[in-house]
């Protein structure tokens, strides 16, 4: 797995110095509508000068153990909440910064990220799709736990930290319909004796324009490993929603999802919630843009 994991980075830079082509054509226009689908990132990278500010929310289990009227079918409960900036370094390249609650054995983590457009779609030209290039990381700033053992023990500095990268490639088909496929890999420099460091995932999205401002989205993720199985209570993370853009710089979305948290290298490695069992969530994702 390492050594997969190793060869996926190496693809993925050598992808990145050796694609990049100047060409006059045009591009095709907004493949999503925003730069996340649900749980996933999507191709799209912000606008050059353009900072959008985003809130992210996760509610608690609709059904299962942990919803129904006790907890307001999950709407009394916060699996995890973000707050966030992010800015368009130019027309391909973005970064950004946000904190969120987090929902695994790691919390009150500060994320950290860039993404890199590094082909874009054109319009009868020689280019049929997009394809980016995301990195980011993660530092848990929750406190030290006295329980040797923990993963939040951190016996080193460095055991807060976590790491994801990933290769999205996306598709316009129509106006009505955008669909993209992503490869993954996470990195948590300290896992349980029983874990390995490594994951690779692969995922899925797309879109179905309904009308002029409204789409209905659908995103999947699923890691790749023997240890994140069924059987050992883990699950791909899904995730179904309505998307509204309601002009002058504003995304709304409403969704439902079986993932907790809200960044990859939490409900990647982490989620063990099973739509099956009504342990899926309403979640909604606020996004603003300013021009800076």
């Amino acid at each position: 797995m390492k050594s997969l994991s190793h060869n996926f980075l190496l693809v993925s830079l050598i992808i990145i110095w050796s694609v990049i082509q100047v060409s006059g054509q045009e591009k095709v226009f907004q493949t999503f509508k925003d730069t996340r689908v649900i749980n996933s990132h999507s191709t799209e990278t912000l606008p050059g000068g353009k900072m959008d500010i985003r809130i992210g929310h996760r509610f608690g289990d609709i059904g299962g153990a942990g919803g129904g009227w006790p907890s307001f079918y999950g709407l009394e409960n916060a699996s995890d909440v973000m707050i966030g900036l992010e800015y368009g370094m130019s027309d391909n390249v973005m970064i950004g910064i946000n904190r969120a609650k987090g929902s695994g054995p790691l919390r009150q983590n500060v994320n950290f990220l860039t993404k890199m457009k590094i082909i874009s779609q054109e319009v009868n030209g020689s280019k049929p799709f997009s394809l980016s290039f995301l990195a980011m990381g993660t530092a848990s700033t929750m406190p030290k736990s006295t329980t040797e053992g923990v993963l939040s023990y951190f016996d080193k500095s460095a055991h807060r930290f976590s790491y994801h990268l990933q290769l999205i490639a996306g598709k316009k088909f129509s106006d009505y319909f955008s669909w993209q496929l992503s490869a993954g890999w996470t990195y948590r420099n300290l896992v349980p004796s029983n874990d390995k460091n490594d994951l690779v995932s692969v995922g899925s999205a797309m879109r179905i324009q309904m009308t002029k401002s409204m789409g209905i989205i659908l995103d999947a993720t699923v890691p790749i490993s023997e240890l994140r199985t069924t059987s050992n209570g883990y699950y791909p993370a899904l995730g179904i929603g309505l998307e509204w853009d309601t002009g002058g710089g504003h995304i709304f979305q409403l969704n439902f999802t079986n993932a907790t948290g809200l960044s990859e290298t939490d409900y990647i490695p982490y989620t063990q919630s099973n739509w099956l069992d009504g342990e899926f969530r309403m979640g909604f994702t606020i996004s603003r843009l300013f021009t800076i």
